[in-house]
């Protein structure tokens, strides 16, 4: 049987480190050409990390990477390798730069492909960026025994599949047009941004080209986390049936070499990493390398977290505690008159279990302080004013922590909150990073439940008891907002399924719930467009990825 020996290599690249992933990307190079492979694939602008944003304006940094590309080149002797980078755009017209994968042989840019289709959707804004190409290349590769033509394509030129989509987004499908051209193996460089499910989408995606087209078919996906968005890895060989056949690992980097058979159509080895299924400990994996990525790309080591006893800072300090060690981890209780002597106690036991520094803050003399001075202005009626003094003494000690003791300071925030703006500026939304932001309240409690399965790290009395933000007397979070199940149903429906606030009734809610849902949600963007990143989890995350004006009528939104 004559097969071809593939590499894949799957990386945490950081974004705008030109030196660091060119280094990454020749070590992989060299430890392929060891281990006898032909050829090797790394993911979509390996080499300036996706996504650079404006980096790509900047001239002297498109010239450094092009500048790395040859080093690379340098290295594949007896090798192919198809690397991601920033290309020029050979036209007079058009944006000046490609999104391009080169071919580097025998010390040399043999060719290079770009990218035909450019998303503009959700966090995507290529086409701000990048010309796009009309087609792309079959490229000549001299594999064991005869020629092969290998159909190269760029994340999003994949997304079209027609038996997927009820909608297709364009109106070609560029693995079609390279199959037609003459392709006899299919590869895809990826920079795929996870959300929860999506790597089974994914699958469902690829495995229709490749049963399809009756090809083999080489995805190669970043993995890693830059800012907002996680990249989950999970490169894969699918074979003409369209079974995966080999599968690198989720949430870390990994490394394969693979003998492709060419002249059948199944293979004798599977190599399937252990993959997590989707649902909260999915999540938990994601979040875990969005908190550690975060950190250490922006150059931190340690953080901090407000400990109040409850839920929400419950599973963040958890996390961070897994991504990060409980050496860089710190808690910090600030009490008031209205915080309970069992949140005191969870908030101590919880920093006990994770093993982690504790600082214990009282805010009460200061809140004092303020509602001294603001008494001659404040009335009867100024209730949450008073509240929100508490949340605002709280952010600053932890941000004067932070400052003091060079942490970033993570907020607690969860998505269910930050969506009906249950939050206070410059208060429990200040932070570095929100790990939880696009977490609804109800899985926050499924994560709790994931964190202890082990053992108890979460006190059970933080999951059992109503949640609170404790800033008045006997509160509760349900004296403000639906039940959590009824609110982040509503949530749900409409922010990721696109439900309109009418379908939202006809779908069995209260019609004045869903009404006061939706409006505190569009009345609260002012505050999200101030609240930390929010590490993405789901397909429609506050962020980069959401687009709302500010200052808006939203009455027509409203049900009927």
């Amino acid at each position: 049987m004559t097969v071809l020996r593939i590499a894949i290599a799957q990386q945490n690249y950081t974004v705008g480190d030109v030196a660091g992933n060119t280094k990454k990307i020749v070590s992989a190079v060299q430890r392929a050409r060891e281990q006898n492979a032909g050829l090797i694939v790394f993911s979509e602008l390996a080499l300036v990390g996706y996504p650079p944003q404006d980096l790509i304006k900047r001239e002297s940094f498109v010239n450094d990477q092009r500048n790395a590309l040859d080093q690379i080149a340098e290295e594949a002797t007896d090798i192919t390798a198809l690397v991601g980078f920033v290309a020029g755009n050979p036209h007079e017209y058009g944006k000046p730069v490609r999104n391009s994968v080169a071919v580097c042989r025998d010390g040399n840019i043999v060719s290079q492909i770009g990218k035909r289709l450019l998303p503009t959707y959700d966090v995507f804004d290529e086409d701000r960026y990048f010309d796009s190409v009309d087609r792309q290349p079959v490229i000549s590769f001299p594999g064991p025994g005869a020629t092969l033509n290998l159909g190269v394509s760029i994340c999003e030129d994949a997304w079209n599949e027609p038996d997927i989509w009820e909608r297709p987004a364009y109106d070609v499908d560029p693995i079609d047009d390279l199959v037609r051209g003459g392709a006899d193996l299919l590869i895809n460089c990826s920079a795929s941004p996870f959300y929860g499910g999506k790597g089974q989408f994914r699958d469902k995606l690829f495995s229709a080209h490749a049963t399809d087209h009756k090809k083999w078919l080489i995805f190669v996906n970043q993995v890693g986390a830059n800012d907002e968005l996680i990249f989950d890895g999970r490169s894969f060989i699918i074979s003409p049936d369209g079974t995966i056949v080999c599968r690198l690992a989720a949430f870390k980097e990994d490394f394969t070499v693979y003998d492709l058979p060419l002249t059948k159509n199944s293979s004798n080895e599977s190599t399937i990493s252990d993959d997590p299924k989707k649902g909260p400990n999915e999540i938990r994996k994601a979040l875990e390398l969005g908190i550690r990525d975060y950190l250490h790309k922006s150059g931190f080591k340690q953080v901090l977290v407000g400990l109040s006893g409850g839920i929400d800072s419950s599973v963040t300090a958890s996390l961070a505690v897994e991504a990060l060690g409980a050496d860089n981890v710190l808690g910090v209780a600030m009490a008031t008159r209205y915080t309970s002597n069992e949140s005191k106690v969870d908030a101590r036991t919880l920093a006990s279990n994770l093993d982690i520094d504790f600082i214990d803050a009282p805010i009460e003399n200061i809140f004092e302080s303020f509602e001294s001075a603001l008494n001659p202005i404040f009335d009867a009626t100024s209730e949450v004013a008073e509240e929100n003094i508490q949340a605002r003494v709280r952010g600053t000690t932890l941000m004067a922590i932070a400052n003091e003791q060079n942490r970033l300071l993570l907020a607690t925030s969860n998505r269910s909150e930050l969506a009906v703006g249950y939050c206070t500026l410059y208060g429990d939304m200040c932070g570095a990073l929100a790990p939880l932001a696009d977490c609804p309240k109800t899985l926050v409690y499924e994560l709790a439940e994931i964190i202890n399965e082990r053992g108890t790290v979460i006190p059970q009395r933080v999951i059992d008891k109503p949640p609170s933000a404790e800033l008045r007397a006997d509160q509760t979070d349900e004296d403000d907002l639906p039940p959590y199940k009824i609110l982040d149903s509503i949530l749900a429906g409409y922010i990721d399924a696109g439900k309109t606030a009418d379908e939202l009734v006809e779908s069995g809610h209260n019609r004045e719930t869903v009404r006061r849902v939706l409006s505190m949600l569009h009345r609260s963007e002012y505050k999200r467009f101030q609240a930390p990143p929010v590490l993405k989890v789901s397909p429609k995350a506050f962020g980069i990825g959401w687009r709302y004006p500010l200052a808006a009528e939203n009455e027509n939104l409203l049900p009927k």
